[in-house]
């Protein structure tokens, strides 16, 4: 073939053509994932019977195509091509089981014949994202955050014309309709393939003319990067074509997006198209099959040529016949699983009525919008509420793919695959919670992989709050996501094994860090995850800065994290004595440091010391009284220091109140001498601001204050006198602070206080004191009445009765 060969100009008006070297070019386009475009694609391969298939996708995947026939492959899965050099910088190229191109390599595959990828190389795609990664970077250096700034994931030069961008729309809106998802049910997917090889290739002609009249209606400048780069994609596929067309003589048939169809047929010499593609910028790539999912195929879910109801597309692909009434039975299936009353009458009624909808709107069969609608009247009683349900699992759904494990991958996720499978962890595309007991073998080792993984970026699982308060529980929230497959890839850099690339992944971290709170942070999920090579240079890191930090916030925030890792040590049977000397020096730094650090300090840097005061009060309980070595009691020494706070008139009132409420917790404070501290900030010398203040360190911040106001009345009787005698022109002012305080409460013991201090002093008292004065209680505890109870509370706990009822408050409950 010479330089003025031209390319798909075997024939005119359609996609077929004859005469040129090599057989007849026939050109299938297409929508990317679209059920009625398979039908067609599949119908039209089988009448023509070309001699090679060709597929838009990138070239670097033929070697691939062969695991398409795999029996262990299961659609939807995508090709992924990542940088060598930077595997985080990534393409995919989603195929479902109702995608064309997908249906194309499979038919290839199974009637032997060749299939290969002729889209522009994923070389050159990467590469030009980097360049326009880079571009993106200096634009945001140079915002200043005036009009036109960029929104995220906009590139500079990359605009595209409507008509481009969404031409189905604008083929819909010629045709008088405006919902191109609904046109485009009418027109291909609810129509059937002919038998005959013209009927097979009609809607291919049929769109080809509408694109073909389409694109000349095309603008684009010579800025559209957009437009540039479909035009050096489109020289690339024709080349690929001649290609093809010398090597193969009975024919070939190309699969590609149906916008490309006429540029593919336009005349064109070889050297024009060589010139375009050469010059290219390269980066040096690696592909493999990576398991996709049904929600990842949502426009929803961020793929840019997705679509909104893959589900919905998979059932009519699959039905063999009657789509709307098995759809509507599967609908049905899924409300009785929710506990919802659904008969088959419902499904009945449900499929009339989506026909009599259909016909009232003019359509040739009812699509997703009549029987949504006829699920909503007859299924889910008009309710949104079921039918959010439905479109969630059935219309999107969550379907997850599998590829062969022949498939090439990383040495990192070869080594991931094979602990899922030995933790029986299998990934899932639906968000699922795991409980785990650490004290069994199998789910210490599941704990361990998952804080491995979020070490190394990637998130498969997140900790949430466990309903069991041992230390030896822990629950996880799952979600396995198409992407993490590219995290995978990215953290293949670190090593080629879980626990190798974690343990350097922490290493690093450790060093880069120069937030103490961040190192104990980190030295918590070495911790957790069991990476012993790793904690020790990270000890020793930490160490070195909690030495020169000097500031008591900063060693305030690391300590909780290191007394959580020493817990945790303990559950995973970790020497964790390193860790507990840190922790000691840590806590005896912040006793030294704190009573200064908490004077002269405004209201929000009050605010924050006190959450440090409560964060080391947790931390030095969770430490217990043990007598580290070489540094003391730490408990003892800890109260010292709350009560030096309680006592310094230049520490703000949120911080005293708060220590003086931790010493009356731990019993270190006598009631009496907590009312006395109280009367004398609630006292008229003391302004209302600071009053508020110590008001709201002594029962706010949800530590049950409101509790023990309603349960000692002396409290509360001081606090009622005070807030009464606050002058008017300061309640003003401290109005915001004592609404904060008190709307922290439970609405139970906001009633009740209410109640408490609407009977007036006289009626007040103490609920479980005596004197109370209040209906229903004596004043003082009746024992009798107090033991008749306890055999119904042995029963309820399951014990038996004691022998002797009269021995039952000192039998062993």
């Amino acid at each position: 073939m010479t330089g003025t060969d031209r390319a798909g100009s075997g024939g005119s008006g359609g996609p077929g053509g004859a005469g040129e070297p090599g057989g007849r070019t026939v050109l299938l386009g297409v929508r990317h994932h679209g059920p009625g475009s398979a039908r067609a694609v599949r119908a039209a391969l089988d009448a023509v019977r070309p001699g090679i298939v060709l597929v838009e996708g990138p070239p670097e995947a033929d070697a691939l195509i062969p695991l398409a026939a795999d029996e262990d492959m299961r659609p939807p899965v995508a090709l992924l091509a990542h940088a060598v050099d930077e595997p985080g910088r990534s393409a995919f190229w989603p195929l479902a089981e109702f995608s064309p191109e997908w249906v194309a390599v499979r038919w290839a595959l199974e009637h032997d014949v060749p299939a290969r990828f002729i889209d522009l190389p994923a070389t050159h795609t990467l590469a030009w994202q980097a360049a326009d990664d880079r571009a993106a970077d200096q634009v945001d250096d140079r915002a200043d955050g005036r009009a036109g700034r960029r929104e995220p994931g906009d590139r500079p030069g990359t605009a595209s014309t409507d008509v481009r961008g969404d031409p189905l729309a604008a083929l819909a809106a010629a045709a008088g309709h405006d919902d191109p998802e609904r046109w485009w049910e009418d027109v291909i997917e609810h129509r059937s393939p002919g038998e005959g090889e013209g009927d097979a290739l009609a809607p291919f002609t049929a769109l080809e003319e509408a694109m073909t009249a389409l694109r000349e209606t095309e603008e684009g400048g010579e800025g559209d990067t957009a437009l540039g780069r479909d035009l050096v994609r489109e020289a690339h596929m024709r080349l690929q074509v001649r290609a093809a067309r010398r090597e193969f003589a009975r024919g070939v048939a190309v699969v590609c997006g149906a916008w490309h169809v006429p540029a593919l047929r336009r005349p064109a010499t070889v050297a024009a198209d060589r010139a375009l593609v050469k010059g290219l910028p390269r980066t040096k790539v690696e592909m493999t099959w990576v398991p996709w999912t049904h929600r990842r195929l949502s426009r929803a879910g961020g793929y840019g040529a997705g679509i909104e109801s893959p589900g919905w597309y998979a059932h009519l692909f699959a039905a063999a016949d009657r789509p709307v009434e098995r759809w509507l039975t599967k609908v049905a299936g899924l409300l009785r699983d929710e506990d919802r009353i659904v008969s088959p009458a419902h499904v009945i009624e449900a499929a009339r009525l989506a026909e009599t909808l259909a016909v009232l709107r003019g359509r040739p069969l009812p699509g997703l919008g009549e029987t949504t609608d006829a699920v909503r009247a007859v299924m889910c009683d008009g309710s949104d509420v079921p039918l959010a349900l439905v479109h969630d699992r059935l219309v999107v759904g969550d379907v997850l793919g599998e590829v062969p494990p022949g498939a090439p991958a990383v040495p990192l996720q070869r080594d991931l695959t094979r602990i899922q499978r030995r933790l029986r962890l299998k990934p899932e595309p639906a968000e699922r919670e795991l409980e785990l007991d650490l004290r069994k073998e199998t789910d210490a080792g599941r704990s361990r992989l998952l804080h491995r993984l979020r070490l190394l970026g990637v998130g498969w699982g997140e900790p949430v709050a466990s309903r069991s308060t041992g230390t030896f529980r822990e629950t996880w929230r799952l979600r396995w996501e198409p992407e993490l497959s590219v995290r995978v890839a990215e953290a293949g850099v670190w090593g080629t094994t879980v626990l190798s690339a974690a343990t350097a992944k922490a290493e690093t971290d450790a060093v880069t860090e120069r937030d103490l709170a961040g190192i104990t942070a980190l030295a918590e999920r070495c911790l957790l995850a069991e990476l012993p090579d790793a904690l020790a240079p990270v000890m020793r890191i930490l160490a070195d800065r909690a030495a020169l930090d000097t500031d008591v916030g900063h060693l305030a925030q690391a300590l909780p994290a290191l007394v959580r890792s020493l817990r945790y040590g303990d559950v995973r049977g970790t020497d964790t004595g390193a860790l507990a000397e840190v922790a000691a020096g840590l806590a005896e730094r912040v006793f030294v440091g704190l009573p200064a650090a908490c004077a002269a300090l405004d209201a929000d840097a009050a605010e924050e010391m006190r959450g440090h005061v409560d964060a080391v009060h947790t931390a030095v309980g969770l430490l217990g009284d043990a007598r580290t070595p070489g540094h003391g009691d730490l408990g003892s020494r800890w109260r010292a220091v709350l009560r030096a706070l309680s006592a310094r008139d230049t520490v703000p009132g949120t911080v005293r109140g708060r220590a003086v409420r931790l010493l009356l917790d731990d019993d270190e404070l006598a009631p009496e001498e907590a009312a006395r501290l109280m009367g004398l900030v609630l006292s008229p010398g003391t302004p209302p601001a600071d009053a508020a203040a110590w008001i709201e360190g002594f029962v706010g911040g949800g530590s049950g204050g409101g509790m023990l106001l309603l349960h000692d009345d002396r409290l509360l009787g001081l606090v009622d006198a005070w807030l009464t005698g606050v002058p008017t022109d300061a309640f003003t002012d401290v109005l915001p602070l004592l609404r904060r305080t008190f709307s922290a409460f439970e609405p139970g013991v906001r009633r009740s206080l209410g109640e408490l201090v609407g009977r007036g002093p006289e009626a007040r008292g103490s609920v479980t004191g005596a004197g109370s004065g209040i209906p229903g209680f004596a004043t003082g505890l009746d024992t009798e009445r107090a033991d008749a109870v306890l055999p119904v509370v042995r029963l309820l706990l399951g014990r038996h009765p004691a022998p002797d009822d009269n021995d039952l408050v000192g039998a062993d409950t």
